[in-house]
């Protein structure tokens, strides 16, 4: 069970580490969520939203081998998750690229409790 945990953070984390490709500049950013990034004010942003994914995904994946941590990057991976999941079903009218986005995060949330799921069970378990 102990594998399953690391194998669940070690996939989420991957998912949040996917748009960190975006600091790279606008037109990364473009082909990641399909919407042009010519407003200087809104690829500083964008950039900087990229660079907390990738912090965010650096710490699941460290999490993922240091069971003391696995508990607050659940915390984490959840907020990330559901927040974004909310935020797009309760706005719609999203392209597909973002729906793509929705998508990973999808399977990022079954990780997320499957992880968690054998996270408590390795929990009441230890000796």
């Amino acid at each position: 069970m102990r594998y399953l945990v690391t194998a669940m953070l070690v996939v989420v984390a991957i998912i949040h580490l996917l748009p960190l490709s975006g600091v790279l500049g606008g037109e990364r950013l473009a082909a990641l969520y399909g919407l042009p990034f010519n407003d200087p004010n809104l690829a500083i942003l964008m950039r900087h939203r990229a660079v907390l994914f990738g912090l965010l995904g650096l710490f699941l994946l460290f999490a993922a081998y240091r069971p003391q941590y696995q508990a607050i990057a659940f915390i984490a991976g959840f907020v990330s998750v559901v927040s974004f999941l909310w935020l797009a079903w309760s706005v719609g009218g999203y392209n597909t690229q973002v729906a793509r986005v929705f998508m990973a995060d999808i399977v990022a949330l079954a990780c997320l409790i499957i992880g968690f799921l054998a996270y408590l069970y390795v929990q009441q378990h230890k000796s």
